[in-house]
C-alpha cells in the first residue's frame, strides 16, 4: 500500500484562515505543496512550522531552511524579535505568527481533515493499538484506499504528519491516538474529529503522568468525551473499565470481545503452530479466521477491527480476508524462526505491565511443554509504583512456568527477585546487561526453544534480537 504526498495545495489564506494566525512577511500569492515540521527532511516547496518539542525547538532552524529555499514559515509570536522580518518581507518569504505553533499545526490538520471531509477512525488503549491499527487498515482496505501512518504517528506531532498525506483518491483514514498525561487525547480527538472510535483497553501505561488505572480510564475516556454524539465507538467488552466508560457514553456503542453478550465477538478460540484460530460472530453471522500471528489478546485485537469493518459496511467475508492478510508490524510480536530451529518473538518496540502480561501469556501458549524463555527490559513511565510493577513481572514469569528469565535495566533486580518470590530456581534468573544476556543466551539456546524479547522503547532491546538472529540465522518465510 505505497502512499504519495498529497497533490492539494496550501494558498496563504487558507494558512490564516485555519491558524487565525497575523501575516508579517510576504505575498498573498505564495503557494505551498505540503506542511512540514522537520528541518532535515523539508520538500522544497513545504511550508515549515517551528513548533517546540520536548528535546528541540524549531524556531533554532528557521534561517536554515529559508538558506535552503524554503519560502515559508510559521512561528511564534513571542519569538519575532529573533528574526530579521523586514528582510523576509523584501526576499518575498512568507511569515505567519501565531501564539502557539505547536497549536498551529494542530489548527493546520483539522482545516486538511475538514478539507477532505472523508471518514476517519481513531484508535486508542493502553495495549494492542498499533496492531488494532494495522489489522483496522488491513480490513478496510479491502473496499477502501486507505490512509494510515508511515510510523508510530500518534501524538500531537504525528497525527497532523499524518493527515497532511491526503489525498483525493483516499475513501477512509485509520489514525492512533496515544498519550503520557491528560488532556493529549482530548486534543487529538478535536482535532481529528473521528467518525469511529476505539478504545483497545484500559491499563497500567503511562502511570508517571496520569496516577492511577483510573486515571488512565480517565484519560482514555476523553476519547468518548470529545467525540459527536451521533458517532459510533468500538469498545472492548472484556474490559470492565471500558464497561464503566460505555455506561456514561452518549455514543451508540458496539462492544466486541469474547462474552456472549459482545456484539462483535469471538468463539472457539484455539492456538495453532503459526497464530491464533477463532469462529467471528458478526452480527449473527459466522465465519472462521485464521490470524497469522500467536497471542490470545491479538484475537482482541482482530475484534476491535471486524468491529470497525462492520461499522463501514464490509461483508464478513471482507472482514475475515483482512484479518488473514494482517502480519505483525516489526518489533511487535514478530515470529522469527532461525535456521536452528530456535523461534525467536521480537515484541521490543514496547512494553508496560499488560503488554508484558500478554507477551508472557504468548509464550506460554506458544512453547508448550518447550523450553521458554522471557527477556525483559524495563518498563518506562511508571511512576512511584514502577519497582512492584516489575516486581509483579517477576513472579507472573514464575506462576506461568517460564524456563528462564533474563532481565535487563534499573529495575531488572526487582524483576528477579519477584520470579524468585514466585519460586523460579534462582540458576535460571540472570541479571545483566543487554550484551552479556545475548551471549549467555547464545550458550545455553537448544532447537526447539522459544525466546520473547520484550522492553520499553528506550531500553533498545532489538539490539538482543540483532545478536541472536546474527548467531542463528534468520530462515525466511
Amino acid at each position: 500500500m505505497v502512499q504519495q504526498a498529497t497533490p492539494w495545495t496550501w494558498t496563504v489564506s487558507n494558512i490564516l484562515e485555519a491558524t487565525g494566525g497575523t501575516c508579517v512577511a510576504g505575498g498573498s500569492d505564495t503557494v505551498f505543496g505540503s506542511i512540514d515540521t522537520d528541518s532535515r527532511a523539508i520538500q522544497p516547496d513545504a511550508l515549515f512550522v517551528a513548533i517546540r518539542g520536548e528535546t528541540h525547538d524549531g524556531h533554532r532552524f528557521v534561517e536554515e531552511v529559508l538558506s535552503a529555499g524554503i519560502r515559508g514559515v510559521v512561528i511564534a509570536e513571542a519569538e519575532m524579535e529573533r528574526f530579521p522580518i523586514l528582510d523576509w518581507a523584501g526576499r518575498g518569504i512568507f511569515c505567519a505568527t501565531v501564539p502557539d505553533t505547536m497549536h498551529a499545526l494542530g489548527q493546520l490538520a483539522t482545516f486538511t481533515r475538514r478539507r477532505w471531509g472523508l471518514p476517519v477512525v481513531a484508535i486508542t488503549g493502553s495495549n494492542g493499538k498499533t496492531s488494532t491499527r494495522e489489522m483496522t487498515v488491513s480490513v478496510i482496505s479491502k473496499r477502501y484506499r486507505t490512509l494510515f501512518p508511515e510510523r508510530n504517528f500518534n501524538n500531537e506531532v504525528g497525527v497532523p504528519l499524518t493527515l497532511f498525506r491526503l489525498r483525493p483518491d483516499h475513501e477512509w483514514a485509520v489514525l492512533e491516538l496515544g498519550m503520557n498525561h491528560f488532556g493529549e487525547i482530548a486534543r487529538l480527538t478535536r482535532m481529528c474529529e473521528p467518525d469511529i472510535g476505539v478504545i483497545t483497553n484500559i491499563g497500567p501505561a503511562h502511570l508517571e503522568g496520569v496516577g492511577s488505572l483510573d486515571g488512565v480510564m480517565t484519560a482514555k475516556g476523553e476519547l468518548l468525551d470529545e467525540m459527536a454524539a451521533d458517532k459510533p465507538a468500538v469498545l472492548n467488552g472484556d474490559d470492565p473499565r471500558i464497561r464503566v466508560l460505555a455506561e456514561r457514553a452518549v455514543q451508540k456503542i458496539l462492544m466486541y470481545g469474547c462474552d456472549e453478550t459482545a456484539d462483535v465477538r469471538a468463539e472457539d478460540v484455539a492456538s495453532t503452530p503459526d497464530g491464533m484460530t477463532f469462529n467471528l460472530n458478526l452480527a449473527g453471522t459466522r465465519v472462521p479466521v485464521r490470524l497469522r500471528t500467536p497471542g490470545r489478546f491479538m484475537v482482541s485485537n482482530a475484534l476491535a477491527a471486524a468491529a470497525v469493518g462492520y461499522l463501514a459496511g464490509l461483508t464478513a467475508y471482507e472482514i475475515r480476508e483482512g484479518l488473514e492478510t494482517f502480519r505483525p508490524v516489526q518489533g511487535r510480536l514478530n515470529v522469527r524462526e532461525t535456521a536452528r530451529g530456535i523461534h525467536i518473538i521480537d515484541d521490543t518496540y514496547n512494553a508496560n505491565p499488560g503488554s508484558m502480561a500478554a507477551a508472557i501469556e504468548t509464550l506460554q501458549g506458544v512453547s508448550k511443554d518447550g523450553r521458554s524463555v522471557l527477556v525483559a527490559g524495563d518498563m518506562k513511565e511508571l511512576g512511584s509504583g514502577a519497582a512492584d510493577l516489575h516486581r509483579d513481572i517477576g513472579v507472573l514469569c514464575a506462576k506461568s512456568k517460564i524456563t528462564r528469565l533474563y532481565a535487563a535495566g534499573e529495575f531488572a533486580q526487582q524483576v528477579g527477585a519477584g520470579a524468585a518470590e514466585g519460586g523460579m530456581p534462582v540458576d535460571a534468573i540472570i541479571i545483566g546487561s543487554r550484551t552479556s544476556i545475548a551471549t549467555d543466551l547464545i550458550d545455553w539456546l537448544e532447537p526447539g526453544d522459544w525466546v520473547v524479547v520484550k522492553g520499553s522503547r528506550a531500553m533498545g532491546m532489538e539490539k538482543v534480537v540483532t545478536k541472536l538472529l546474527e548467531w542463528a540465522g534468520e530462515r525466511s518465510k
